[in-house]
């Protein structure tokens, strides 16, 4: 089979393993991006795969450069990499896309292990999100104050378990069907 045999052959495997999967997308016949990871999740990347014209007797173009890489340090891009680069040389000559895909997901946890986000404006302003939506947490967790007087009514309502007694409420029923009417026995 010729290159092109192949790649095609891949390609519509790739369609068809993928398909519907928001992680892989499909950049041009020949150039792939799949994303390792959740969207949320801080040790997620995106990975770009391009197939030269002699792939896959050739070695694919892996890149880390997407813009939702940039909170990745370069050690940890670098680390990446050159452990993708070894799945590539294990798997040459093979149509390998889906394996290095698969490789990266499943070692997402080791790939990553040193990862210390870098600090950008983006980081910065989900940062400051969430610091205000936990500070308003605590706010909503705070206790209603009653006064003596509503402690001691309440205490009065309950039995000794805390409990309403029974029938506690049948004077506001007996209000509301006064009110509205009960069923007429027609």
């Amino acid at each position: 089979m010729t290159a092109n045999e192949d790649q095609e052959m891949e390609l519509e495997a790739l369609r068809s393993i993928y398909e519907g999967d928001d992680c892989f997308k499909e950049i041009s016949p020949v150039s792939f991006q799949f994303r390792i990871g959740d969207l949320e999740d801080t040790k997620a990347f995106i990975l770009d795969v391009t197939w030269p014209e002699m792939y896959p007797e050739t070695a694919p173009q892996i890149s880390l450069n997407a813009f939702f890489n940039n909170r990745i340090s370069a050690e940890t891009k670098q680390l990446i990499l050159s452990k993708l680069e070894e799945q590539v040389e294990a798997n040459l000559g093979t149509a390998m896309s889906y394996t290095l895909f698969e490789w990266a997901k499943e070692n997402q946890e080791a790939l990553m292990e040193n990862h210390k986000p870098v600090v950008t404006a983006v980081t910065l302003t989900s940062s400051s999100e969430v610091m205000t939506s936990s500070s308003t947490a605590k706010k909503k967790e705070k206790k209603e104050q009653l006064t003596k007087a509503q402690k001691r009514r309440m205490i009065s309502r309950t039995d000794n378990k805390g409990e309403l007694p029974r029938g506690w409420n049948w004077v506001d029923v007996i209000k509301h069907l006064s009110k509205t009417g009960g069923k007429d026995d027609d």
